[in-house]
């Protein structure tokens, strides 16, 4: 494996948000593989239950374990794991306190999930704290058993609540394992070695989330890293062609015939009227060409590198995650 300049060497936990429909989860997994490329082992995580790993990889749904779910472009490997608060807390009882049966014993009862409805931010603390083990895992020679993670995280709108959560913990439990615990997911949150990554599109919301969760993050001293604007549409009319229609000087007339230049209507067809059509279809897409471009300008301001995704004209599967992950890679991202 050759070694390649990146926007983010030396980062090894990549966390991804956005607001709702952008498509974190599949930028998160198209990252996943591109950082893996070239013979990389990456983990992606999931921490909200909601089996989006397995519905973009098309698989079954993921089991609480670390497990083999892709082959990267030149051989590297991609590892999923989907978190289960429970299962992370067992893994906690017994990692701190030695309790792993009796932490069965509890889950029995309902106790572990009783614990975890009353106190949100607990849930929390759990399964970033499951990854940030798994950044700082080493194999038996002392190797870095991930080279990345990748984490698909809640939505921007709770994006720093959610990583912040350790903090408020160890400020409540001031001495003994859970302070310990949290310093240490801290110390991997709030590092040089972590950065949170947002996916917008050229839309108002979005676009207005990212920047608001850009400003929370900087406030709250969390790394942020890059914006993902994700499908984007290719302009594909020349500059004159989509000024003339927002000045509505569009010739109807002048594109009928050539139309039937083109041998694109028959003899019989209303030229006029498709023509007419058409012209509507090229004004409404300089309105959103120009609106794009508004809210490119808008998330230019957030100050970090951004990063173009094409929409997928035949859906996103998984010839399309490979796509995205090779344009990620391109950009200087990966």
């Amino acid at each position: 494996m050759s070694a390649r300049d990146t926007d983010w060497d030396g980062v090894r936990l990549h966390v991804v948000t956005g607001k709702g429909g952008t498509g974190k989860t599949t930028v998160a997994a198209a990252l996943a593989l591109a950082l893996a490329a070239g013979g990389r082992k990456v983990l992606l995580v999931e921490v909200e239950g909601r089996q989006g790993i397995a519905q973009v990889f098309d698989l079954p749904p993921l089991p609480y374990e670390e497990r083999k779910i892709a082959v990267a472009p030149g051989g590297g490997d991609v590892y999923a794991l989907a978190i289960d608060p429970e299962e992370a807390m067992l893994e906690y009882l017994e990692m701190f306190y030695g309790l792993k049966r009796m932490g069965k014993v509890l889950t029995r009862m309902g106790v572990v999930d009783f614990a975890t409805t009353i106190a949100p931010g607990l849930r929390d603390v759990l399964v970033t704290g499951k990854t940030s083990e798994a950044v700082r895992r080493r194999d038996r020679s002392g190797r870095r058993v991930y080279d990345a993670i990748v984490m698909d995280a809640p939505p921007t709108g709770r994006i720093t609540r959610f990583l912040n959560v350790t903090q408020e913990v160890a400020g409540l439990a001031r001495v003994g394992p859970v302070k310990n615990h949290a310093d240490l997911v801290r110390g991997v949150v709030a590092s040089p070695e972590t950065a949170v990554h947002f996916v917008s599109l050229l839309e108002e919301m979005p676009v207005q989330e990212t920047l608001d969760g850009v400003t929370e993050l900087h406030d709250a001293e969390l790394p942020v890293g890059g914006i993902f604007i994700n499908m984007v549409r290719p302009t594909g009319l020349p500059k004159d062609v989509l000024d003339s229609a927002l000045k509505k000087r569009f010739d109807h007339a002048e594109l009928a015939l050539g139309l039937k230049a083109a041998g694109l209507v028959g003899e019989s067809a209303d030229a006029s009227a498709i023509a007419q059509a058409l012209a509507e279809e090229v004004t409404e897409h300089a309105h959103r060409t120009r609106l794009e471009k508004r809210e490119r300008a808008s998330l230019a301001k957030a100050g970090t590198p951004r990063y173009e995704l094409p929409l997928l004209a035949d859906g996103t599967d998984l010839a399309g995650l490979y796509e995205l992950a090779e344009a990620i890679r391109a950009q200087g991202a990966a």
